[in-house]
């Protein structure tokens, strides 16, 4: 059992509640007041997760957090920063809408009177008066059965409200930069609001981004997604941050009847810890959800994707393949689950996780789950683990293909499920480059 207090940060963390958060704010509405009270007393009784809560079994993320973090952080970037922030996350040939937050704080260089009227972007602080924010926020994600999330909830600092209103349709996507970098270790949580009205209908592109040689930096990131009646979103998620960086993100998402809500997590090196909570809850009949993922891991790289598809309603469709390609000593965790409540008749959920394991010192541990309590569904989940076909390297090499180039051809191929079902082109195509750059010419082979 891990003593709480044994932990610096945890007791920086107190200290900080205290000083800045237990009494009220003139600038914060006593509901939100409230809801830090409540979410810090919360973490105060959970604490860190440790390998004991089965939710963590396979993530030990109490060595990440032994360290020495500061809790401020500065609001502005440099001029410097953000020219790094936009070369890392540029994605050749797209057109879209650009937005740049760092360190979890919007930034004022951007000029956001370019986008569209209906469409409103704003810092979280900004957004607490909105009625789309008091509606929504903090009541998509039950904070009380995450650790994290109770945390980021009672001591949020920073992050983006985004509604887009009722009858709108954003006609290219929304890239959202999020740059990270210090000077000294640094811990930052930052909280987003996405509304989606009804009948809207948006892209939104999400980078998380290190491009700095700094020092450590920890995230303790959350999302709430309200997705209204009719209405469609493709929400697409891009990490490609350097190995300083420490990326914990929760992603809530609650839908109203027949909404579409589709989500893409793409993981890439070469961050040293990726978790990846996303959570969907079909509030109502005749949603649609779609969830695509690919992680590829190298060195002593951590990345875990847990899903929870959480079907409350009847009549209604989810589909989710994640795919995970494994290097070096790079350690992949899946967790998905699909739980269908007993009113939720006439529910047609699938579940794959495929794994390939390009090294023998590569670790994958992947749990697909089912739990149904209705008798009329049509549900399945699956899981492979395996490693490249040598006849398919045989095959391609004896075509003239060289060794490198076959492989990189052959992790495309696995991939493709996923990629496939990119949207935007551009996008698409980025990705497919950041794959092959990333299998390396020189690999030690899993022996079948």
């Amino acid at each position: 059992m891990v003593n709480q207090h044994s932990i610096p940060l945890y007791q920086a963390l107190l200290q900080a509640y205290e000083e800045r958060f237990s009494g009220s704010r003139a600038s914060e509405p006593d509901a939100i007041h409230k809801l830090r009270q409540n979410a810090f007393h919360t973490f105060q009784e959970l604490g860190f997760p440790t390998t004991k809560v089965e939710d963590w079994k396979y993530t030990n993320v109490i060595p990440f957090l032994r360290e020495n973090y500061t809790l401020s952080t500065t609001p502005q970037a440099t001029a410097t920063e953000l020219e790094q922030a936009h070369q890392a996350a540029a994605i050749p040939g797209m057109d879209c809408y650009t937005l740049v937050l760092h360190n979890g704080q919007l930034q004022p260089a951007v000029d956001t009177n370019q986008l569209p009227a209906f469409l409103k972007v704003i810092s979280i602080e900004e957004a607490m008066q909105e009625p789309s924010f008091q509606k929504h926020f903090g009541k998509i994600v039950d904070a009380g059965k995450h650790h994290f999330a109770a945390l980021n909830t009672a001591m949020f600092t920073g992050g983006l409200f985004l509604e887009i209103d009722a009858n709108s349709h954003l006609d290219k996507p929304l890239h959202i930069i999020h740059t990270y970098s210090s000077a000294d270790n640094l811990f930052t949580q930052p909280r987003n609001l996405f509304v989606v009205n009804r009948s809207a209908s948006l892209s939104i592109i999400e980078s998380v981004v290190a491009p700095g040689n700094g020092a450590t930096v920890f995230v303790n990131g959350l999302t709430e997604v309200a997705v209204a009646e009719n209405a469609n979103v493709q929400h697409y998620t891009l990490q490609t941050a350097n190995e300083q960086l420490r990326n914990l993100h929760h992603t809530e998402v609650s839908q109203k009847r027949d909404s579409v809500y589709s989500g893409y997590t793409f993981s890439l090196p070469s961050a040293q810890l990726l978790r990846n909570n996303l959570h969907i809850n079909l509030d109502d009949e005749h949603t649609e959800t779609h969830l695509y993922g690919l992680y590829l891991a190298n060195s002593k790289q951590l990345v875990d994707n847990h899903t929870f598809m959480n079907h409350r309603f009847a009549n209604c469709e989810s589909n989710e393949v994640y795919k995970g390609v494994l290097l070096d000593n790079a350690v992949g965790v899946f967790n998905g689950k699909v739980y269908v409540h007993q009113d939720a008749q006439k529910t047609n959920a699938f579940q794959q996780n495929n794994n390939l394991l390009l090294s023998p010192k590569a670790v994958i541990n992947s749990k697909p789950q089912l739990e149904i309590f209705a008798d009329d569904v049509k549900c399945s989940h699956g899981t492979t683990i395996g490693q490249l076909s040598q006849e398919a390297m045989f095959y391609l090499q004896s075509r003239g293909i060289g060794e490198d180039a076959a492989r990189a051809m052959l992790v495309t191929a696995f991939a493709f499920d996923v990629t496939e079902n990119i949207r935007i082109p551009a996008l698409e195509e980025h990705i497919n480059k950041l794959i092959t750059q990333h299998i390396p010419a020189k690999q030690e082979l899993v022996n079948v």
